[in-house]
């Protein structure tokens, strides 16, 4: 029997698999996508991209691309018997700063996310296998077998499930997973063509005194497009059909029912919040909604399933490339687990009104200063510390951002003399700065600072860990 052999075998072509290639495939790592549909998702569902996950879209070389496809969060206009009764800002407002240039959120389909990041893999020479779905998997020492329900099966030394909370890697892989539902009433989501409303305002539609009826319409920028939310009592199962979705709109809103002209995806579900008891088995990773899944509300799923990617992508890249132990994947469960259990709280806190979508969720904040894999070997660390993210700045004329943008490791020597480095490591020397401070901040591929010092002592021993030497 054919066996097509691969390096890295990932496992779904959404946003976290495909944004997992185009890591891979700027790293040299010989990769495939299997995605059992025929085409991309063609939903919007995970619309909203938050400022950390622009910063990867940034280094992904895509940021332009989204930026273009997308647009602000607009301003919520609530109504009640067919009239304006007042505004809602979903989002707490936030200033752009030289530390954090990109500061709310931005809206795109996730369709349209996928498409841009589909095209950058066929820019870089990766690929996306359409109907290949995998109905099982082999382990062996030196790599895994996926088995597809056709075609020849796929070799690979590693695969990740980014095929959703249905997950059939994490199931074939036996890797249970434990969580709540976060609210028993289903909910429909939709992108419709609808007439009658502007579409500078996401309309939204409170319910009525018994609490049933909640309704919101959200213009899609960059097409003519609403995304639809609904939320159902208990015990429905909402009909999808247009006509469903036309009794809805006219029951909760002021909209006639021949104003829904087309209904172009339809879904529903009921929002639960779940944790994978481990993000890996032997040589196969869960990332993304296979890992966690997430409310919906405040916009977490989605990012922290592309950040689950950008932490894994460079750390497989060192191991099949630069030659650094396997032992460095251990710690991509160990960083990325807690994350996402923190996160899961955020989202079900926010989809049960304890707490505001602002800081926490624009996802800045979030670091890795416990693990392993993090350094601080300054006498008296600034604001700045290793496992910290690596904020933007201007350090002698150079934008840090675009200095960290590729695959490499960037060491920033700062009011300090910087020593010799590998190749793959790029210096950027200019004064003590105000976010940083003074010394040696060594820059992870995934923009955190992975070892900080006084001066080099220790520098060469870390860089040992991870190839570059």
């Amino acid at each position: 029997m054919d066996i097509e052999s691969t390096e890295v075998a990932v496992v779904g072509a959404g946003p976290t698999g495909l944004a997992l290639a185009v890591d891979l495939a700027r790293r040299g790592v010989d990769a495939v996508v299997l995605e059992r549909a025929g085409t991309l998702f063609p939903g919007s569902r995970g619309k909203g991209i938050q400022p950390r996950t622009m910063e990867v879209l940034d280094d992904l070389g895509v940021l332009d691309a989204i930026r273009t496809a997308g647009g602000p969060y607009p301003v919520g206009m609530i109504w009640q018997d067919g009239h304006r009764t007042g505004e809602h800002r979903m989002f707490e407002p936030a200033e752009a700063s030289e530390d954090a240039p990109y500061n709310e959120p931005w809206m795109v389909p996730q369709w349209r996310t996928q498409e841009i990041l589909h095209a950058r893999l066929a820019e870089l020479g990766g690929r996306v296998a359409f109907g290949r779905k995998v109905v099982g998997l082999e382990q062996h020492p030196a790599g895994v077998i996926a088995h597809l329900a056709s075609g020849a099966p796929v070799r690979a030394r590693y695969v990740v499930a980014a095929d959703g909370g249905r997950s059939a890697v994490r199931r074939a892989i036996g890797i249970g997973m434990t969580g709540e539902a976060v609210d028993p009433n289903p909910t429909l989501v939709a992108d419709v063509r609808v007439g009658g409303l502007d579409r500078d305002n996401w309309h939204i539609f409170p319910p009525g005194a018994d609490g049933e009826g909640f309704l919101a319409l959200c213009p899609l920028e960059g097409t003519e497009d609403f995304q639809l939310v609904a939320r159902f009592p208990e015990g429905t199962t909402p009909d999808l059909s247009l006509d469903g979705i036309r009794k809805v709109v006219a029951a909760r809103s002021h909209l006639a029912p021949e104003d829904v002209t087309e209904v172009r995806w339809a879904s529903d579900f009921r929002p639960r919040a779940a944790l994978a008891d481990r993000f890996r088995e032997g040589r196969v990773f869960l990332a993304g909604d296979a890992a966690h899944i997430h409310s919906p509300a405040g916009g977490q799923g989605m990012n922290t399933s592309v950040q689950d990617a950008y932490n894994l992508g460079w750390k497989l890249g060192a191991v099949l490339r630069d030659g650094a132990a396997r032992s460095l994947l251990d710690s991509y469960e160990a960083e990325r687990r807690p994350v996402a259990a923190d996160v899961l709280g955020l989202s079900t806190r926010v989809h049960r009104g304890e707490t505001r979508r602002g800081e926490a969720t624009r996802q800045l904040g979030i670091g890795y200063r416990d693990s392993s894999l993090t350094a601080e070997t300054r006498r008296a660390p600034g604001r700045v510390r290793a496992g910290d993210r690596a904020p933007d700045a201007t350090v002698d004329g150079v934008r840090l951002f675009d200095a960290f943008r590729g695959p490499h490791w960037t060491l920033l020597a700062l009011g300090t003399p910087a020593p010799a480095t590998p190749g793959r490591v790029r210096v950027v020397h200019g004064p003590a700065h105000g976010s940083y401070g003074t010394g040696l901040f060594l820059v992870r591929p995934d923009g955190h600072v992975g070892w900080s010092g006084d001066s080099a002592d220790g520098l060469a021993d870390y860089l040992t860990r991870f190839g570059l030497r």
